[in-house]
């Protein structure tokens, strides 16, 4: 059952407070309600009380001020002294000793084990062997157990907050610690992009430009499409580019989706262009991919399609796309005679082929075709 807001504020603002100030107005109270049977009453003979009894009552409390810093010293004290009031005559009657109550509540709240069940149970049997009356000696173990048992329960109480508190600072430093990853990731995915981006363009861009001046003596034609596809993939690359930095600003939304496999004829067609003959196969049913394997199923061919105009030295490039019951198959393959090498294990360029696998739950290779001349780039990503 929840408390009462009242009682919410009340218990902030007194946890607020500094603890000396705390212990003093206790002190004060406990000093009071001790002195409260002799200030309220006065003898049958109608002459003030003992100065003794005033002396206890005051002397049992005053303890209370150290109680943090020495529990159990205080404990020993307060009972001490209360135990003396019983020496003077002309006292009123016994008050309730709230000194050694609040004494053994800390003792309970801060002591080891063994000191605080010590102290309880010397206590309880001090009072039935001290004790002249058991009644009195009844009722005060009966209020002595009770202080020991709320004290009990406001350390355990504690004890679990602290633990909450601990699982809560615990949460928030993994939370900041997945955040700092997945900006390492972002920041990753963002120079795999880059990379692709540009290395695909600029591979365009350099095959045309120097297949250009050729072109203009001999074939006019073939040189204005050249020129064509040089600013068709330079207009490509900057699209892509202002996608990606309008994507990174907070205001902004994404200007344009990721690239996805209905922009791979596209892709092939600018390709194309360079002089390479490029065929684009799809066999099986097509169903829905997450953005993230449609994402990489683009670049992976984009990375394959750029590394083949860079180095391979081919005519003719194939891009076969197979869809199975649960993944999607992309084959990329060239008749180039250049040095093809296996998957590398650093760099960004095929590296970047097997870590965009990888990132949505796929698997790439990369090497030497098998039947004949040539590279080969596959990759499994799941549909």
């Amino acid at each position: 059952m929840p408390e009462p807001p009242l009682v919410t504020v009340l218990r902030r603002r007194y946890r607020a407070l500094p603890q000396p100030l705390l212990d003093v107005a206790l002190t004060g109270a406990i000093t009071l309600a001790q002195l409260w049977p002799l200030l309220s009453s006065t003898s049958y003979f109608g002459v003030p009380w003992s100065w003794w009894g005033y002396a206890v009552a005051v002397g049992s409390s005053l303890p209370v001020l150290w109680r943090r810093r020495f529990p159990v010293t205080v404990l020993v004290t307060s009972l001490i002294v209360s135990g003396l009031y019983d020496l003077a005559d002309s006292v009123a009657d016994q008050p309730i000793w709230y000194g050694s109550l609040v004494a053994l509540y800390t003792v309970a709240t801060s002591s080891p084990r063994w000191v605080r069940v010590t102290a309880l149970c010397l206590m309880a049997g001090g009072m039935f062997a001290l004790v002249g009356s058991s009644e009195t000696a009844l009722r005060s173990t009966v209020l002595y157990v009770a202080a020991y048992a709320i004290g009990r329960a406001a350390a355990t109480s504690r004890a679990h907050a602290a633990a909450l508190e601990e699982r809560a600072a615990r949460l928030e430093r993994e939370r900041e610690m997945e955040a700092e990853r997945a900006a390492e990731r972002e920041r990753a995915r963002i120079a795999r992009d880059m990379h692709d981006i540009l290395a695909h363009a600029v591979s365009l861009m350099v095959v045309q430009a120097e297949a250009g001046p050729v072109a203009v003596r001999t074939d006019p034609d073939r040189a204005e499409a050249a020129f064509d596809a040089i600013a068709g993939a330079g207009r490509d690359a900057m699209v892509q580019l202002r996608r990606m930095l309008g994507a990174l600003k907070e205001e902004q939304a994404p200007l344009a989706p990721q690239p996805t496999l209905d922009e791979l004829p596209g892709l092939a067609d600018q390709v194309a262009g360079t002089g390479l003959k490029v065929a684009f196969e799809t066999t099986g049913e097509p169903r829905p991919l997450r953005s993230d394997s449609a994402v990489a199923a683009y670049r992976i061919t984009q990375e394959a399609l750029t590394n083949i105009v860079k180095h391979a030295g081919a005519t003719r490039a194939d891009i076969r796309l197979t869809w199975e019951d649960d993944t999607l198959m992309i084959d990329i393959s060239d008749d180039g005679r250049g040095s093809g090498r296996a998957l590398p294990s650093g760099g960004n360029g095929l590296i970047g082929v097997r870590e965009r696998a990888a990132s949505c739950g796929g698997s790439a290779t990369a090497g030497p075709r098998t039947d004949g001349p040539g590279f080969r780039v596959t990759a499994r990503l799941p549909a």
